[in-house]
């Protein structure tokens, strides 16, 4: 039986090695799952999904981490690949980095109108998935501001701005639903450990990915 073949990028701490490491856990049950580092970009072929996790940094390390490879990139994705990006990978997918979105600029969510979380730190932001309240991990993540026609919204934030879409072959997530129990480690934290319900939701997600 066919698994789908699922790379994840890492270059820490800008796309992490814990988050790429809660993706993992997240989807490997179900699918063949690879960390690759810059070097892999150039020959993504046996790939169905390229998945560029989070992490610490300003987006604009873009220019020296990803830039050199994203000619590499759109050609993986005009041959039938996906991508799929959470917090760092979804800015990196907005029109000033790779620019995969049609019409969807990927903005702080920490500067919009009615943001309920309003500082750059590791905490939780209330997102609604697919009709669920959740308290979903959250570090500095984006808002994917653009015209609803144009994408199918997965979740919102509480303020209304969708936080993880789907447009065509691209998915991309603001908040973390890869999350791990060691990233809830300090005390006001502990009661929103989601007991890896998020990584279903991480899972579903990629599912819908692969039948657009």
């Amino acid at each position: 039986m066919y698994k789908t073949s699922i790379a994840v990028f890492v270059h820490h701490p800008e796309c992490s090695i814990q988050s790429a490491h809660g993706i993992v856990r997240a989807l490997a049950l179900d699918h063949n799952v690879e960390l690759i580092t810059a070097k892999h970009l150039s020959d993504l072929n046996g790939f169905d999904v390229l998945a560029v996790p989070g992490g610490i940094g300003d987006s604009s390390s873009y220019h020296s981490i990803l830039a050199p490879y994203a000619e590499h990139v759109h050609d993986y994705l005009s041959q039938g690949g996906r991508y799929l990006g959470i917090c760092m990978g979804a800015y990196w997918a907005g029109p000033h980095y790779l620019n995969l979105l049609r019409n969807i600029d990927t903005v702080q969510y920490i500067k919009r109108p009615g943001a309920d979380v309003r500082r750059s730190f590791g905490t939780v932001a209330q997102v609604v998935w697919q009709g669920r309240p959740e308290h979903m991990y959250f570090y500095d993540g984006c808002s994917l501001v653009g015209s609803k026609r144009n994408f199918q919204t997965i979740a919102r934030y509480m303020n209304g701005d969708p936080a993880a879409v789907i447009q065509g072959a691209i998915g991309v997530i603001g908040p973390h639903p890869e999350s791990d129990i060691y990233w809830y480690t300090k005390s006001y934290m502990q009661s929103y450990w989601h007991e890896y319900r998020h990584h279903k939701l991480l899972y579903n997600f990629v599912r819908k990915l692969l039948r657009h």
